[in-house]
């Protein structure tokens, strides 16, 4: 079961298996009571970030603490959690320029609590340790270090691979332009899944993003 828990504009999600769960972003700061009460009646036994911009990190710190469960992100992201700006963004279009300045001004503001993440995944690391059945995808582009969640080849968890914000499409905002399309044509080739942004309501996978 994947429950998507919508904060604001953004999404976090808990893949169950009815009794264990993941957590898989932590959304911002004013959305942690929310993100709490829909883990309460499970066992979540592990926080993953799917990468380290402040909108998907910023609960980090109180979540796994409170839900005592470790913290798993890609070791590419690490810089972001102590600058965000470690990672240089550019966007495209005129929609993509407007959600640059939002985020640029979001990033030199809000702050995140500071943590320390307990696991480092791969692509290809599986999660059935941690009682669902899903495994990592490395889709870098947005940033070096996003991933997406693959979970039972029907759902797959982009971050903000893919954004969903105003219209389903690869995303507005990129550190690497070439790998960022590189990461939605793996996407596109990984055929029928349900696409869970981190910005957006659900789509049906494209043969072309």
């Amino acid at each position: 079961m994947v429950h998507r828990i919508h904060c604001g504009n953004g999404n976090c999600y808990l893949i169950s298996n009815g009794t264990d769960a993941v957590l898989v972003d932590t959304g911002r700061e004013k959305y942690w009571q929310k993100v709490l009460n829909v883990c309460r009646p499970y066992r979540v036994r592990l926080l993953v970030l799917t990468h380290g911009h402040v909108d998907h990190v910023q609960n980090a710190a109180f979540l796994s603490s409170a839900l005592e469960c470790p913290v798993a992100m890609h070791r590419a992201d690490l810089p972001l959690l102590s600058d965000q700006m470690a990672q240089f963004l550019s966007a495209h279009g005129i929609l993509g320029k407007i959600v640059l300045s939002e985020s640029v001004k979001s990033f030199q503001k809000d702050r995140i609590p500071a943590f320390i993440p307990n696991i480092f995944l791969e692509d290809g690391c599986s999660l059935e340790q941690y009682g669902v059945p899903a495994d990592i995808i490395h889709l870098p582009g947005h940033t070096q270090g996003s991933i997406g969640i693959d979970i039972m080849k029907k759902d797959l968890i982009v971050g903000d691979a893919l954004m969903n914000l105003f219209y389903p499409t690869i995303s507005m905002l990129y550190h690497d332009k070439a790998a960022m399309q590189q990461s939605a044509d793996k996407i596109s080739r990984l055929g029928e899944r349900r696409i869970l942004f981190g910005h957006g309501k659900p789509e049906k996978n494209r043969d072309r993003w």
